[in-house]
């Protein structure tokens, strides 16, 4: 697949997350998907595998109100494609907010994604979801 094919997929993945599409979603992930989310302390953090790992972290990222002001920036290299953005959300369970600046490392083999490294804000994201401090700290 050339580079234009692998950030359109990359592009549409990103859209079935946003619109909550499982269908699509499943459809542009290979069955053994392996994401990444480094840190600890947070609900998303670990790696996720699979199908059902794939769904597990969604249903995660349901405690988190999450908004991007800006579109994501995509680089791309043969099968790698960086997304690079900025999110600015709050966790439900803690009313605390956070901001994040984040790169996504995507590889992508024969129109799907094979796997997801994210690079985040592992101190922001812990903060926000630390029960017991006051929102914003």
């Amino acid at each position: 697949m050339s580079i234009q094919q692998n950030i359109q997929t990359v592009k549409d993945f990103f859209a079935a997350m946003g619109a909550g599409n499982r269908q699509d979603l499943l459809a542009l992930v290979t069955d053994d998907i392996e994401w990444i989310i480094p840190g600890r302390d947070w609900p998303l953090a670990g790696t996720h595998r699979g199908h059902s790992g794939l769904d597990d972290l969604l249903q995660k990222a349901c405690a988190m109100e999450i908004s991007s002001p800006t579109p994501p920036e995509y680089v791309a290299q043969g099968d790698r494609v960086l997304v690079i953005g900025f999110t600015e959300g709050k966790v439900k369970a803690t009313n605390k907010t956070f901001e994040d600046h984040w790169v996504f490392a995507i590889t992508v083999r024969n129109g799907k994604l094979t796997s997801i490294r994210e690079y985040v804000d592992t101190q922001a994201l812990a903060r926000a979801a630390e029960v017991g401090a006051s929102p914003g700290s």
